[in-house]
């Protein structure tokens, strides 16, 4: 029982670990890891093309580590659960310092 709880944890985590496993997209988790961001301020940030943040963006929605809220024409978005940006805070403190 308890390697089948945790073979579902080992798959879930290794999804993430996917969808994190690319240079930018590592990167704009980092900065959502502080707060939420629009498509404008994360390519001012990321010093990449606005047709590639928003690619980056819709991958990372579509495998539910981002959510997106709408506001007026702009569109803010934020890392979907506290254990993604757990994680992201925990590489920073190891790798960045």
């Amino acid at each position: 029982m308890k390697t089948e709880m945790m073979k579902g944890q080992c798959l879930e985590v290794s999804s993430i670990l996917k969808s994190m496993a690319h240079p930018q997209r590592l990167m704009i988790l980092c900065y959502l890891a502080d707060s939420e961001k629009t498509v404008s301020e994360l390519v001012q940030l990321c010093n990449v093309s606005q047709s590639q943040v928003s690619q980056f963006l819709n991958r990372m929605h579509r495998e539910k580590l981002l959510q997106v809220r709408k506001d007026g024409q702009f569109s803010y978005y934020s890392i979907a659960e506290k254990k993604v940006t757990k994680l992201i805070l925990s590489m920073q403190k190891i790798f960045c310092e």
